[in-house]
């Protein structure tokens, strides 16, 4: 008897339909007396006015925490994309310096492969490319 909780006798009033359907309820609610009913209910009540304000605080942290992750995810392709540029640009006049390629052939070379970006949704696979170089495509 000393783990359980001190009660109190109280009295309340309630409308005699909500009182019916609550004694209707009791085997639904697996409880055995109208106290264990309004007891299980006032406990399920305070606990979801308490959630109501749980919620509120872990929605607000959950949607800080999300924006700080984007943020750094944002952050990090930036620099990525940044450094992948500086490669490609490399790539493009170690390229440029090794062939004698005239502004016609490179301005036509542009356009192909503009359209092939966009046919291929910036899904470049070099195996194509090389078929296409040797017209094997």
């Amino acid at each position: 008897m000393a783990n359980e909780l001190e009660k109190v006798r109280t009295g309340f009033y309630i409308e005699k339909e909500m009182l019916d359907q609550c004694d209707e309820l009791l085997p639904v609610a697996n409880v055995k007396s109208r106290n264990e009913f309004v007891t299980e209910a006032l406990k399920f009540y305070c606990g979801y006015l308490t959630s109501q304000k749980a919620e509120n605080y872990l929605l607000q942290t959950l949607s800080s925490v999300l924006t700080a992750t984007v943020h750094d995810s944002e952050n990090r392709i930036a620099r990525m994309d940044f450094k992948m540029a500086v490669e490609l640009s490399e790539l493009a006049h170690v390229i440029a310096c090794s062939h004698n390629i005239d502004e016609t052939a490179l301005h036509k070379l542009h356009l192909k492969c503009l359209d092939e970006v966009k046919r291929i949704n910036g899904a470049v696979d070099f195996e194509s490319a090389y078929k296409y170089q040797k017209r094997e495509i």
